[in-house]
């Protein structure tokens, strides 16, 4: 279970999140809407321990990461968390199967070539397989960096705005694919999002407002 409890965090004496809590079973979803500078990205950044909250408690499965040390927290990311960011993270002079098979070293989940050919196949990017990172597009680079975020069977997938370069067709592929990944690992979505187009796919929508 994630338990948020009155997360706040500032930033030269101004509030960007404000006594902001939720809580989400395992194997449950979220999504988490907001207009632009509602600090939606400040909070996925805060559930991953990327920056510190100012106040309030972040806890995982019991393990409250408020109070890890780096080394700590970079083995529970590593461990149990995906994450899609905006500006993707990925290595661009690698190719995309050797960008997903880094997953596997950071992680310790042994990640097979079949497996990561089945994940290309579904979002569109099987005949790239071996393509630098550097050459895709965007709406491509976006979709390689959620099956990176699921590739691990991680407990927990935070994204970070995924379908902001993807058309109707494949956000429709894009959001049916993460669904349909959490539910076979038993993994819990929280994505953050200003798409109308992604909020049929949850049923536990909340807003974010500063």
């Amino acid at each position: 279970m994630l338990d948020c409890q009155n997360l706040t965090y500032q930033l030269n004496r101004q509030s960007i999140i404000k006594n902001f809590s939720f809580s989400l079973n395992q194997g449950k979803h979220i999504l988490i809407k907001g207009a632009s500078g509602s600090g939606k990205t400040t909070l996925l950044c805060l559930l991953a321990g990327l920056i510190k909250a100012s106040s309030g408690k972040i806890i995982y499965d019991k393990q409250e990461i408020t109070t890890l040390t780096a080394a700590k927290l970079d083995k529970f990311r590593a461990k149990s968390l995906g994450f899609v960011f905006q500006n993707f993270h990925l290595i661009k002079y690698l190719t995309i199967k050797q960008n997903l098979a880094l997953v596997g070293t950071m992680s310790g989940v042994k990640i097979l070539d079949d497996e990561i050919q089945q994940y290309l196949t579904e979002l569109g990017l099987a005949e790239k397989a071996n393509e630098l990172v550097d050459t895709l597009s965007i709406g491509q680079i976006q979709r390689l960096a959620v099956i990176r975020s699921v590739i691990s069977k991680a407990n927990w997938i935070l994204c970070d705005e995924p379908t902001s370069a993807l058309d109707d067709d494949n956000t429709n592929k894009l959001c049916s694919f993460l669904k349909i990944q959490a539910a076979k690992n038993n993994s819990s979505l929280i994505i953050v999002s200003h798409d109308n187009r992604v909020e049929k796919y949850f049923q536990n929508i909340q807003i974010l407002t500063l």
